[in-house]
């Protein structure tokens, strides 16, 4: 038996997030740039011969097969043909990200499983056949597969990398879940940002641009609204993805630990580094 263990599956912020128009299909079409922070959920990895496939922790309202870890690893284990029959594997993980927070969570666990079984198993693809076979599993787990921060378009798949501030974000749990479906059908989002280019963000990366969809998950949401407001005393808060955290940006660590240590204690508060790199990008 090989294992791996405390591979971090990081959160991502949407530092920016701009709704600039809507596909045939009903796909919305995106402009954001992603960043990769040292905190997030902690999975444990075991293999096993006999081919099966086992979350072994239970994780509240996930049920074991619905679970984008389990679903990522039979992916890949479907992927290898009759080479993944024998391939099993045990993965257990510390959930420290919330369901409905807009970090990035479900994805960034199936994308750590991928990278990781992908080395356990020898599976031999490169990181654009990853890519490629965890777009199945949903539009940002591509980019977690990236191994950098970066600049989405499209639906949030077509990828550039990109380098970002150094920093110290400070992100609120408002103590809602935002359904993703439920910010992106309103009639209030707007769906008309004008695009812009890589450089415009590279020239004024701090503070740059808005989050289309905070007006409407603050609106329908006012824990979020709440958490905005109060944050707003230290900097520029937004929203992360459709929600429902919020995140404020420091220079400096000690600036981070002071706002840190005045949330108020009915919200779930932490700060994390911004990262270049993801921890599992050399794997």
């Amino acid at each position: 038996m090989t294992a791996l263990h405390n591979c971090l599956a990081p959160a991502k912020l949407n530092l920016f997030l701009h709704v600039t128009g809507r596909r045939a299909d009903g796909f919305h079409l995106l402009q954001t740039v992603f960043q990769l922070l040292d905190y997030g959920d902690l999975l444990h990895f075991e293999t096993r011969e006999d081919g099966i496939i086992r979350r072994t922790t239970e994780v509240q309202g996930i049920p074991e097969d619905a679970d984008l870890i389990v679903r990522a690893a039979r992916l890949l284990q479907q992927a290898l043909g009759d080479k993944g029959l024998s391939k099993g594997i045990n993965i257990s993980i510390e959930k420290r990200l919330p369901m409905g927070g807009g970090l990035g969570g479900g994805s960034s666990d199936a994308a750590t499983t991928l990278i990781a079984l992908n080395h356990l198993w020898r599976a031999g693809l490169n990181r654009a056949q990853l890519m490629e076979l965890s777009l199945r599993l949903g539009a940002d787990v591509p980019f977690f597969i990236l191994g950098s921060n970066a600049f989405a378009e499209g639906v949030g798949e077509i990828l550039t990398p990109l380098d970002t501030p150094h920093g110290w974000f400070v992100v609120i749990e408002p103590g809602v879940i935002v359904p993703t479906p439920l910010i992106f059908s309103s009639p209030d989002l707007t769906r008309n940002t004008k695009p812009i280019t890589i450089s415009d963000f590279s020239a004024a990366p701090l503070g740059f641009g808005k989050n289309d969809l905070q007006v409407v998950a603050a609106k329908l949401f006012p824990p979020v609204a709440q958490a905005i407001e109060w944050l707003n005393q230290y900097g520029e808060a937004r929203m992360t993805g459709s929600g429902a955290c919020v995140f404020c940006r420091f220079d400096h660590e000690p600036e981070a630990d002071k706002a840190l240590k005045a949330v108020p204690a009915h919200w779930q508060a932490w700060k994390a580094r911004a990262l270049a790199r993801h921890p599992l990008a050399d794997l």
